[in-house]
């Protein structure tokens, strides 16, 4: 009975097929972009803006590659490029840890899902979308630049595959190793200092077009010799190799940038097969006895009274919020950046250094603004003039701490660089005469024209105040020139009139005059402060 029973029984196929897990990642981040996008108007038309213009980007770089074809810079162009986009997929992620949602493996975590196959999936997602398409355009110009002969397009074949797989695993393992930082307020800080990479780094494009410009592309030679050896440009420069005849170099090229990859997949294997099996250390940490410890540490040395705590408060907000640490690590970078490449330029001057005092005395404008609706805890403790003067001058000195000898620093490199060491006392009485009147005008600023910082996003002005953050900082800014008009028109006077020897009076003069400006600008703003705390609760806290 049981034997014809089992025979009659109708065979059992599962309801839903079996889907590969790399079909299922294809489709998640296919949703999560089509989703991205219908989250609002603007997020929409960002995103349509970002593509054209990155796909209008791309086909120049294919066409300008295109172009270089039979020249003889192609391969040095090509190499350095792809090293260079390959640098840009590896501090992507630190940078915009939220462009692609399937960046955090941690979401992943109590699915059935094996290292290896995850592996294969992300990387087969991550394919898809914007940054990819650009670096398939820019290897695929490389090696139409390059290739010459059936050969060296084969070759051209495996180095642009090569070269788009060695960019995404290499922003995946990046990504992945530093995950725990990127979901942290670390992680956020690093996301809001990501507009300071980009100014730099246009400063050094910059820099390194007008170089190009004077001498030729026949300087970064010696460069791409090495950097061809360095995958992935090791696989466009395996292309050159081959067409030039030299098989046994392009075969040693290739295997390099294999291995390079093949070590980037174990690399990021390993490291979610750890990040998916430990447990957060946060959690860890929460849960260990605590630590002790200690109660003021470097703010033992700051001043007793009022005037310490304010400015221990003060660096606080530097080390620990994002936006204050962004402007002031934008400031101090800028600072040195304008002047030092000017004089490596050779266009510079030493008067070039006051702009690193004229950037970090714009600090002091808004000062209220970084406490947003907290002020109200500062304002229960001002009750009268004197106590508002002593939180300016508290915030005032916290600022100087760091501007003084920063300023004095920018002076002196810049004085190295040009080789001109008699003018370092003038522009140091400068810079310490235009901080001390930025000082000035920025207390008196943040009191009669205080405006929110929001704590969220990328914007520093709260919707409804970028008129009162225009007139606070540019108008400051003016004034502050107007308050050195005495210095400048002595300067000019000793140049003009032959007593430019005794030019190093200026160092004292300049240090007298800024520090007597800022005593009379926090005399000036303190009155004003005291009397406008509601107001200037109410304009900070809108953020």
């Amino acid at each position: 009975m049981s034997a014809p029973a089992a025979a009659s029984a109708p065979s059992v196929t599962p309801a839903n097929p079996v889907i590969p897990v790399t079909a299922v990642f294809v489709r998640l981040k296919l949703s999560l972009l089509r989703n991205g996008l219908h989250q609002s108007t603007g997020r929409r038309a960002a995103y349509i803006a970002s593509v054209v213009a990155a796909l209008l980007v791309a086909a120049l770089q294919l066409l300008g590659l295109i172009a270089l074809r039979g020249n003889e810079h192609a391969a040095t162009v090509s190499v350095l490029l792809t090293a260079v986009l390959a640098l840009g997929w590896a501090v992507m992620p630190l940078f915009f840890p939220s462009g692609d949602e399937t960046l955090d493996p941690t979401r992943l975590v109590m699915l059935p899902l094996r290292p290896r196959p995850l592996v294969r999936a992300l990387l087969v997602a991550s394919l898809v979308g914007i940054g990819p398409l650009f670096t398939l355009c820019l290897a695929l110009g490389a090696v139409i630049s390059l290739a010459h002969g059936a050969a060296a397009a084969v070759t051209g074949v495996l180095a642009i595959a090569l070269t788009l797989l060695i960019c995404v695993a290499l922003a995946r393992t990046v990504a992945a190793a530093n995950i725990r930082l990127l979901t942290s307020r670390k992680g956020r800080d690093l996301a809001v200092l990501s507009g300071l990479v980009i100014a730099v780094g246009a400063q050094v494009v910059n820099f390194g077009a007008q170089r190009l410009g004077s001498s030729g592309l026949s300087q970064l030679d010696p460069a791409a010799d090495v950097v061809r050896w360095i995958p992935p440009a090791s696989a466009i420069g395996a292309v050159d190799s081959v067409s030039e005849g030299s098989y046994a170099t392009g075969i040693a090229q290739l295997a390099l940038a294999a291995a390079a990859l093949a070590a980037l997949l174990a690399l990021w294997q390993r490291t979610l097969t750890h990040l998916m099996t430990s447990p957060d250390g946060s959690t860890l940490a929460a849960s260990g006895p605590a630590k002790a410890r200690s109660t003021r540490g470097p703010g033992r040395l700051l001043p007793g009274g009022r005037t310490g705590p304010v400015m221990e408060r003060s660096l606080r907000y530097v080390w620990r919020d994002p936006k204050t640490k962004a402007a002031w690590v934008t400031s101090l970078a800028i600072g040195l950046i304008v002047p030092l490449f000017n004089a490596l330029q050779g266009t510079g001057s030493i008067y070039f250094a006051c702009f690193a005092a004229g950037m970090l005395g714009v600090l002091m404008y808004n000062q209220f603004g970084q406490d947003t609706s907290a002020f109200w805890m500062v304002a229960m403790t001002i009750s009268s003039t004197h106590d508002a003067y002593i939180e300016l001058r508290a915030r005032a000195l916290a600022l100087l701490v760091i501007t003084l000898p920063y300023a004095a620093l920018v002076t002196v490199i810049t004085a190295a660089v040009l080789g001109d060491w008699t003018g370092l006392a003038e522009a140091l009485g400068l810079s310490f005469a235009l901080l001390g009147a930025m000082l000035a005008t920025g207390a008196w600023s943040s009191a009669r024209f205080p405006y929110s910082i929001p704590q969220e996003g990328y914007k520093n002005v709260a919707p409804g105040q970028a008129g009162l953050a225009w007139i606070s900082i540019f108008g400051g800014m003016v004034a502050a020139a107007l308050l050195c008009a005495p210095v400048l028109a002595f300067t000019i006077w000793l140049h003009v009139s032959g007593a430019a020897s005794w030019s190093w009076v200026l160092l004292p003069l300049g240090g007298a005059y800024g520090a007597v400006i800022t005593y009379f600008g926090l005399r000036l703003a303190a009155p004003r402060v005291a009397r406008r705390l509601p107001e200037i609760l109410l304009a900070v806290s809108k953020g």
